[in-house]
């Protein structure tokens, strides 16, 4: 058995995040070690082409159950990639980088963009992103602390 990297940093198997570079400050999001990529709720989900790139503009849903403070965003397609759902369906997916701060620390991302409206969190951080230097409790949540409770109400639709 490995020795834990004194260098990491502990979270928990739920977390907030946030995306700053597109204006997101309060995303709940899961940690999964099993997930490869991680993936972000989008709809409105249409490719651009600009001067002969692909960018993509998507929306966000930063709250659970609910379509309030939706974010726009376009940024430049990273690639594209099949990838089986939880349901064990193959998936073709555009893929995104995108900045996370997760318990505070900035970490670069790929993240699949796809339908997440029947899952219990907007976003899926995978492990591509948590071998960044992140060890995962899988006992604990929210070890990097929580919003407000204005924020949370609003999260849940209050």
């Amino acid at each position: 058995m490995s020795k834990p990297n004194h260098l990491s940093t502990p979270v928990g198997w739920r977390e907030w995040v946030s995306l700053p570079e597109v204006g997101v400050p309060w995303l709940k999001a899961k940690l999964d070690t099993g997930a490869r990529t991680s993936a972000l709720h989008a709809f409105d989900v249409e490719e651009q082409d600009r001067d002969g790139e692909d960018w993509v503009r998507f929306s966000v849903h930063p709250w659970q159950r609910s379509p309030r403070d939706a974010v726009t965003v376009e940024r430049p397609v990273h690639d594209r990639r099949t990838v089986r759902s939880s349901s064990g369906h193959l998936e073709d997916r555009l893929v995104v980088q995108l900045e996370l701060s997760l318990v505070g620390r900035p970490v670069t991302a790929e993240v699949t963009l796809t339908n997440r409206d029947a899952m219990g969190f907007r976003m899926l951080v995978g492990r591509e992103a948590l071998r960044q230097g992140f060890l995962v409790d899988s006992s604990r949540s929210y070890l990097g602390g929580r919003p407000p409770l204005s924020v949370r109400r609003q999260n849940r639709g209050r």
